[in-house]
């Protein structure tokens, strides 16, 4: 009988418990989100503020109301980050979010609207807005791009990819508003490539077996430009004596 009565109370005790704190937490969950509750991990660059003003939800708002998919669609496009995650927390109450950035490798250029805006391109050929960007050993930056335009991204990082697989020194690279690509080496000069993306791979291997070639007669001293819009059939254009 006696331990039937210790049973009862501490099973008592857990109901009252359970009670308690399923209570707590659906105050906790109800409770309004501040955005001095929003704690931001994985970055330096960004605040409270960076993530209210590019965010559609309106703060204050219920901690159970926040679309946690959505903010993080949301930061992640207008803050041009590579990764993103939102979490909400009861202890310490509020939002948690963790950032990864971009690492520019290029300076960008894109228009839009007739509009010109700089920036920074990555490895992934993703545009970043200027003040998305850690200033850090921006300096070190070598290469340009200008007309940048969405549909460029994934020629952009297999022209990175090739730069940094092969000994190219490519400073610039040129899309017009019709999507004529040209690329400057450094050596090689100005290089024609035109309008097929799908040929890139094809283009930057040959451009790597003439750099190779050329550097051992220095013959890229008299080149002006060369021609790889069909790149089974180059043509140089040589200086004129």
């Amino acid at each position: 009988m006696k331990n039937e009565k210790v049973i009862k109370k501490r099973s008592f005790f857990f109901l009252i418990l359970f009670l308690f704190l399923t209570s707590l937490l659906s105050i906790k969950t109800l409770k309004k989100v501040n955005p001095q509750d929003i704690r931001i991990t994985g970055s330096e660059l960004f605040s409270q503020n960076d993530v209210v003003k590019n965010s559609s939800l309106n703060f204050p708002i219920r901690l159970i109301f926040v679309e946690t998919n959505l903010l993080e669609k949301e930061l992640k496009q207008n803050l041009s980050l590579k990764n993103v995650s939102v979490n909400r927390e009861l202890f310490p109450f509020g939002l948690k979010v963790h950032i990864n950035s971009r690492i520019p490798i290029a300076h960008g250029e894109k228009v839009l609207n007739d509009e010109i805006f700089l920036g920074f391109i990555d490895k992934d050929g993703i545009f970043i807005n200027r003040q998305n960007v850690d200033e850090k050993n921006l300096n070190k930056l070598t290469i340009q791009v200008f007309g940048w335009k969405e549909k460029f991204k994934k020629i952009l990082s297999e022209i990175f990819i090739a730069i940094e697989n092969y000994e190219l020194e490519i400073i610039k690279i040129t899309f017009s508003s019709d999507g004529f690509l040209t690329v400057e080496e450094k050596d090689l000069k100005t290089i024609f490539l035109g309008f097929k993306p799908n040929l890139i791979n094809y283009q930057l291997q040959i451009i790597n077996n003439l750099k190779n070639e050329f550097k051992k007669n220095s013959f890229s001293e008299k080149i002006e430009n060369i021609d790889l819009i069909n790149p089974d059939k180059p043509k140089i254009k040589v200086f004129k004596p």
